[in-house]
C-alpha cells in the first residue's frame, strides 16, 4: 500500500500549487464543510501524522533489528495509514530512499508497512512538523481487529454530535475542542441517509 501512496503523492507533488495532501479511503467522509476543513489544514503549524510508541506485540514487538542502525526500536513507531501532510513531508516521503528499503526487507507480516513507514520515518526525520495525532475519527468501541463500519442506521445527529463534541487535543499549541475532519468507516448502505443529512448536520 505504501508504493501507491508514494505515487500519489508524487502526481500530486508535480502540480506546484499543492502544498497540502490527505489521504482517505474510499469508506471515509468530512464531518465538516470544505471551507472548515481547508482552514484548518492551511492554519497549522503541523501536519496530523499519528505517531506513537507501542511497547506491545502489535508495537515493538513487530520491529526487526535488522532495520538498525538506520532504524532503531527506540524510533519506532505505529500510526493510521490515513493522514495529512505539508508539501515538506510529502517530498520527504517520495524522495527516501533511506528508510524505505528497510522497511520493505524486513516489515513483513505480521509487520505491516503502512502501519509503521510514514509514523517512523517521519518520527526520524521531522518530528517538530508532526501534530502526532490523526484527524480521521473511528470507532474502536466494538472490539476486533478493524474499527467499526457504519451503515444506514448508524445516520443521525446524535451519532454526528459524538463527533464533533466531547473531544480534546491540541491545536498550534493551544487546547482545541474541533480534533477531526473527518470519519470512517461508511457501508454504501449509509450513502442516502448521510447525503440526507448533510445540509444540517455537516453543512454541505
Amino acid at each position: 500500500m505504501c508504493d501507491a501512496e508514494r505515487r500519489l503523492l508524487s502526481n500530486a507533488l508535480l502540480d506546484m500549487s499543492n502544498e497540502w495532501f490527505i489521504l482517505l479511503s474510499e469508506s471515509c467522509i468530512p464531518v465538516y464543510n470544505f471551507s472548515v476543513v481547508y482552514q484548518y489544514i492551511m492554519k497549522s503549524k503541523y501536519s496530523y501524522m499519528g505517531a506513537f510508541d507501542d511497547p506491545g506485540p502489535f508495537g515493538r514487538g513487530r520491529y526487526n533489528h535488522n532495520m538498525a542502525p538506520e532504524v532503531n526500536i527506540s524510533k519506532w513507531r505505529k500510526g493510521s495509514q490515513w493522514f495529512e501532510v505539508n508539501r515538506k513531508l510529502a517530498i520527504n516521503i517520495v524522495e527516501d530512499v533511506t528508510f524505505y528499503p528497510k522497511f520493505e526487507q524486513f516489515c513483513r507480516p505480521a509487520c505491516y508497512v503502512d502501519e509503521h513507514y510514514f509514523p517512523t520515518m517521519l518520527t526520524i526525520q521531522s518530528p517538530n512538523l508532526l501534530a502526532n495525532r490523526s484527524i480521521t475519527w473511528v470507532d474502536w468501541s466494538r472490539g476486533g481487529p478493524h474499527p467499526a463500519t457504519f451503515g444506514r442506521s448508524d445516520i443521525t445527529e446524535e451519532f454526528f454530535k459524538r463527533i464533533h463534541e466531547g473531544h480534546e487535543c491540541r491545536y498550534n499549541d493551544q487546547p482545541s475542542s474541533t480534533c477531526f475532519l473527518f470519519t470512517r468507516k461508511f457501508a454504501p448502505s449509509a450513502m442516502e441517509p448521510l447525503l440526507r443529512i448533510a445540509p444540517k448536520v455537516l453543512g454541505f
